[in-house]
C-alpha cells in the first residue's frame, strides 16, 4: 500500500482546509427569546483499500462523520423551549459506499440524505418530546468514547471501508462485504416520536417508535428504549455509558431484537481512556469491541489523540462464522481553525465454516474535518 501517497494526500487536504477562513454560523435572536443558528462541516478524506490482490485509492467523504449542513430554530416559552432542527448530508461519495466494482457518484443527493427534520419540545420538569425525522432512542448507544479518535476509529468499524468485498484464496471476489460482518446494532434515524426524560442523578431514559419515511415501499417499524449515564466528577475519572434494546418488524423479513451498549472511562489526569461496546441481534450474531486511547496537549495547536482498538464478531452472515479487526488511529486538533486532521489504519479478517478461505484486507483513511 502506498503510505507515502496517503500521507501526502492527507497533508494536501489539511492544507486546503487551513487556507479556508475560520468562522462559525452566526446566531440570530429576537426580543422574545427566540433564535436561529446554522452550522455544518466538511470531512473529505483519502481512502486506500487493499483486498489482498488489488489496491484502490479514492477520495471520499468520511462516513464516521459525514459532511453536512443544518440549522436550529428555538423559541422560549417561560422555562420551556420549542425547537426545530433541519440537517442534511451533502451526499458526497461515502467511505463505506465504494467497492472494487464501483467508485460511486462523486455527489448524489437524495431524500435519504436528510438526517433531521425534527420538532422538539423541551420542558424543564417533564423531559423532551420529539417528532419527525431524527435519532431513535438507541441511536449512538455504542458510541461512548473519550479517546478523541472517533473520526478514524470507533465501534462502527465499517465506516471507513465497509463496502468492499473480501477475496477468496484464488483472488476472486466473494459475496461477503466488510460491512456484512462488522455490525454494531446501533440505533438508526427514522421518522419517529421520541421521549427523553430529565436528568436523574446522571441517568436519562429514552423511548421511541419510528418508521422509515425516507424510503419508498417500506413498512419498517422499530420501537426501542435506552438508558444512559454520564458523570464527569468521579474523582480522577469520568464515566459515560448506555444500554438499549430495539425491536424491528418489516413485511417480508424476520422480526428482530437488538441489544447493544457501551461504556467509556477516562482518567482525567493522564488522558488515558478505555471504551467497550457490545451488541447482539437475536436472529443474527454478536460482537464485542474494545479501545484504548490517549489524549494530551502535546503541541500548542490543540489536543493530540491516539488509539488502538479490536473488534470480534460471530454468526453475522452464517452460523459459525467469525470476523476480527484491529486498528490504530491518530487525530490532531487545530483549535484556531476548528479543524481536526486524522489518519487511521484498519485490518479486517473473516472466516466461515465453508471451504472458502478469505483473504485479509486493510484500509488507510486520512483526512480532515472542518466545522463551521
Amino acid at each position: 500500500m502506498s503510505t507515502k501517497f496517503v500521507l501526502r494526500s492527507s497533508a494536501a487536504v489539511a492544507a486546503a482546509l487551513l487556507a479556508a477562513p475560520a468562522f462559525a454560523g452566526p446566531t440570530y435572536t429576537n426580543d422574545n427569546g427566540g433564535s436561529f443558528r446554522w452550522y455544518g462541516q466538511f470531512n473529505p478524506s483519502f481512502q486506500s483499500f487493499d483486498d489482498g490482490v488489488e489496491e484502490y485509492n479514492r477520495l471520499s467523504d468520511n462516513s464516521s462523520s459525514n459532511s453536512r449542513i443544518g440549522f436550529w430554530v428555538e423559541q422560549a416559552f417561560g422555562e420551556n423551549t420549542l425547537k426545530f432542527r433541519f440537517e442534511t448530508a451533502f451526499g458526497f461519495r461515502a467511505s463505506d459506499g465504494t467497492d472494487q466494482t464501483s467508485k460511486g457518484d462523486v455527489t448524489s443527493w437524495s431524500r435519504t440524505n436528510l438526517r433531521h427534520v425534527d420538532l422538539q419540545f423541551e420542558t424543564a420538569k417533564y423531559g423532551t418530546f420529539s417528532a419527525g425525522q431524527g435519532s431513535m432512542a438507541s441511536d449512538g448507544i455504542t458510541g461512548a468514547d473519550y479517546s478523541g479518535t472517533g473520526l478514524g476509529a470507533n465501534a462502527s468499524i465499517a465506516d471507513i471501508g465497509g463496502g468492499y468485498l473480501f477475496r477468496d484464496g484464488a483472488g476472486n471476489l466473494t459475496g461477503v462485504s466488510v460491512g456484512d460482518v462488522t455490525a454494531t446494532y446501533d440505533g438508526p434515524r427514522l421518522g419517529r416520536v421520541r421521549y427523553d426524560s430529565t436528568n436523574y442523578g446522571g441517568f436519562t431514559f429514552s423511548a421511541s417508535y419510528g418508521t422509515d419515511i425516507l424510503k419508498t415501499n417500506n413498512d419498517r417499524e422499530t420501537y426501542d428504549v435506552a438508558v444512559r449515564y454520564s458523570n464527569d466528577e468521579l474523582g480522577a475519572f469520568a464515566l459515560d455509558a448506555g444500554l438499549a434494546a430495539a425491536w424491528t418488524e418489516e413485511t417480508g423479513k424476520q422480526d428482530s431484537r437488538d441489544i447493544s451498549g457501551s461504556v467509556a472511562l477516562l482518567h482525567k489526569d493522564t488522558g488515558i481512556s478505555l471504551a467497550l461496546a457490545a451488541g447482539e441481534r437475536d436472529i443474527a450474531g454478536t460482537y464485542t469491541y474494545a479501545k484504548l486511547g490517549y489524549s494530551a496537549d502535546l503541541i500548542a495547536a490543540g489536543k493530540t489523540s491516539f488509539s488502538v482498538d479490536y473488534y470480534d464478531g460471530s454468526d453475522q452472515v452464517t452460523a459459525g462464522d467469525s470476523s476480527e479487526s484491529w486498528g490504530i488511529a491518530a487525530v490532531q486538533k487545530i483549535d484556531r481553525f476548528n479543524v481536526e486532521t486524522y489518519i487511521a489504519y484498519r485490518d479486517y479478517s473473516y472466516a466461515d465454516t465453508s471451504a472458502t478461505a478469505y483473504q485479509d484486507a486493510n484500509v488507510i483513511l486520512a483526512g480532515a474535518r472542518w466545522k463551521f
